[in-house]
């Protein structure tokens, strides 16, 4: 009973912290040393709905790794879920910071993209370790892609938002290559197919909301 008091309240902590924006990033914002660029009014909202679509993708995450962690059987795993979700706090705070200083807001949707993405991270976990661990490895996969493509999208001239995709980027595909070596076990097509159609539903709708 205690465990699951003590898991209900880190579930509610994670929620509270990711939803009314209070979390503290570790590391320094990617995009600090660089001066904000010149944009146009249509260039500004092109980044802020780029940069809003990764910041829903942050608070999926974190939902996604608390209900993978909670659902680990293994140290090893709930260890690799802990280390990808605190570098995804920084990210969380990356992205509020870049829709600050684009003068843009968060996605409106932020509880539904949390809570949605815990009960899926619930359910990878409980499928088991390995296929937990390939759930995280193929989602960090599809980001990356998600991210290359938005450098491509994003205004030439905004060098601070592509400063902090790049930087993104870079994490994502450690936390697969992690993913990888700590026993992911490779999902089936459909299921990869199915993700990626959640995924698209959900950049659809966090680029206008």
């Amino acid at each position: 009973m205690r465990n699951l008091i003590d898991t209900g309240i880190g579930v509610f902590d994670t929620a509270m912290k990711t939803l009314f924006k209070v979390n503290q990033a570790e590391r320094l914002y990617p995009a600090s040393h660089l001066s904000e660029p010149t944009l146009t009014t249509e260039e500004i909202k092109q980044s802020a709905s780029y940069m809003r679509v990764n910041h829903a993708g942050e608070i999926a995450a974190q939902a996604l790794y608390q209900g993978q962690q909670i659902t680990a059987r293994s140290e090893q795993v709930k260890h690799a879920m802990q280390e990808a979700a605190l570098e995804e706090i920084d990210h969380l705070v990356w992205c509020e910071e870049r829709l600050k200083e684009l003068a843009s807001h968060t996605s409106y949707l932020a509880p539904v993209w949390f809570f949605g993405a815990f009960m899926i991270g619930m359910t990878a976990g409980l499928a088991g370790d390995q296929w937990s661990l390939g759930f995280l490895a193929e989602t960090e996969k599809q980001v990356v892609a998600h991210l290359e493509g938005h450098l491509h999208l994003i205004p030439k001239p905004d060098l601070k938002s592509i400063e902090v995709i790049n930087k993104m980027r870079e994490d994502e595909e450690k936390h697969a290559n992690t993913a990888i070596h700590t026993g992911a076990t490779s999902l089936p097509k459909p299921i990869r197919h199915l993700m990626r159609l959640t995924a698209r539903v959900m950049t659809t709708v966090a680029y206008r909301f």
